[in-house]
């Protein structure tokens, strides 16, 4: 009987010692998904307004957003891309999410 008592003693303290270890480990963070990293793409710019700080893209299918191919309308992070877009030239581009917007962060020539 004693035997039993102290196994039971013995078993509650393991558990409250794992679930005390538990509560002390900090929480996982969330990986970095590839929308909020960037996601590089190969496209012909369609469309470019500086005054409002978009360019229009027909882009190749980004796998790393898991979208086909198609034509967009992009915000643009810096007014200083805006020197490597032009109409009808092939560009390689990193859009990356921000809020709920998708961004064009770079921009370079595509190999034709």
């Amino acid at each position: 009987m004693k035997l039993k008592a102290i196994l039971r003693l013995t078993v509650a303290s393991a558990v409250l010692h794992c679930q005390n270890l538990w509560a002390q480990q900090p929480p996982p963070s969330a990986p970095a998904s590839a929308s909020s990293i960037g996601s590089t793409a190969v496209g012909v710019v369609k469309q470019v307004d500086v005054t409002a700080g978009t360019v229009t893209i027909a882009h190749e299918a980004i796998a790393g957003l898991n979208w086909p191919a198609m034509t967009m309308t992009f915000s643009v992070k810096d007014k200083a891309l805006f020197d490597k877009l032009a109409v009808d030239r092939k560009v390689q581009f990193t859009v990356a999410k921000q809020g709920a917007a998708y961004v064009v962060t770079s921009v370079r020539p595509s190999p034709q």
